[in-house]
């Protein structure tokens, strides 16, 4: 059993990378974005390079929930790991919900109203 332990703690903290990394090539993916648009700065540059952050953020966060509870319940399920790992979880969660509402403007349980088609009232 040991030795399972081991890989599985070895791959959270791979997968721990992989989310670090998501961020940070999401982040140089924008800023390259930005610096070949430079000549032609305005606010919808702005908003698409703030988009693209964003959304590399939220899936990095993503990423780091999932190796946060492999690497706790599966390696080291005490009441006090899965405790913190509950704190960790409800933390980051907090961080892409408010991540979502600041890039789309809505909470994600709301109905997008750019899809829907307008309603005719007689």
């Amino acid at each position: 059993m040991p030795n399972i332990v081991h890989y599985i703690d070895l791959i959270a903290k791979i997968v721990e990378g992989i989310g670090v990394l998501i961020m940070f090539l999401g982040l140089l993916y924008a800023l390259g974005k930005a610096i070949i648009s430079l000549p032609h700065l305005n606010h919808t540059l702005y908003l698409e390079v703030r988009q693209a952050v964003g959304k590399s953020i939220l899936l990095g966060l993503e990423v780091l929930i999932a190796a946060d509870i492999m690497a706790t319940v599966v390696t080291e399920p005490t009441l006090k790991s899965v405790m913190i790992l509950g704190c960790i979880v409800i933390i980051r969660t907090f961080l892409s919900l408010s991540l979502q509402v600041e890039l789309e403007g809505r909470f994600p349980w709301q109905k997008s109203t750019t899809n829907t088609p307008p309603t005719r009232i007689d």
